[in-house]
């Protein structure tokens, strides 16, 4: 690689989950910092800090508790342009259910739906069509 993303943003309320993902990210050695949001509104939470480093590359969950995924979308289309630069939202999900995958394709902020768990190869497919000049 060229060079390593910055920030890796994932949301999702599964610990396990996110320490599986963050172990698969990890040894690719691909970004330098991970961080975790368990929910939208912690995710919204990060993502309005001042002074710090915006992810490029969000990994959302649909289905978590105090606010999902596609509420998450509904406000994030509400920040300013600074809090949105540059970032890839990527559904990440175990839900395969065709309302979903439709539902994500008509968002436009929305870059991509998979179903969980985050491969090496999705990764890698994600990095070979977002971030070109990272690799």
């Amino acid at each position: 690689m060229k060079r390593k993303l910055d920030c890796i943003l994932l949301v999702d309320d599964s610990h396990e989950d996110n320490k599986y993902h963050e172990i698969i990210i990890r040894e690719m050695d691909i970004v330098h910092r991970i961080e975790f949001a368990l929910n939208g509104l912690e995710a919204l939470a990060f993502l309005k800090k001042e002074n710090q480093i915006l992810p490029e590359l969000i990994f959302l969950d649909i289905n978590m508790p105090r606010m999902n995924g596609w509420e998450f979308m509904e406000e994030y289309k509400n920040l300013d342009a600074a809090q949105k630069a540059r970032v890839v939202i990527m559904i990440l999900t175990t839900s395969a259910n065709p309302d979903d995958i439709k539902k994500a394709k008509e968002i436009e902020e929305i870059t991509g739906f998979e179903t969980k768990p985050l491969t090496r190869e999705m990764m890698m497919g994600i990095l070979n069509e977002h971030f070109q000049d990272y690799l």
